[in-house]
């Protein structure tokens, strides 16, 4: 008696497990579509950043390179005056 009851319910293991389905529902369909538009939310913002810091360096830059051409202009200008 113990044996049969021990094979029934290993049967019923067996139909119960092969009865799940591993299709997604909707909630989970959507959770990771919810996913992955924060991800790419996240990847986007991370470019745009990266693009406005190399923007606001290539401006230092400029500023800089201009700044110190005007004070070479200026000490070229006052040498020359001076004299």
């Amino acid at each position: 008696m113990k044996k049969t009851l021990g094979i029934l319910l290993a049967a019923m293991m067996v139909f119960a497990v092969a009865g799940c389905n591993n299709d997604d529902g909707p909630a989970e369909e959507t959770g990771a579509k919810v996913d992955n538009a924060a991800d790419n939310a996240g990847d986007a913002t991370s470019d745009a950043a990266d693009s406005v810091g190399d923007a606001a360096s290539d401006a230092a830059d400029s500023t800089g390179q201009a700044m110190e051409d005007a004070g070479d202009s200026i000490s070229d200008s006052a040498e020359e005056h001076s004299n």
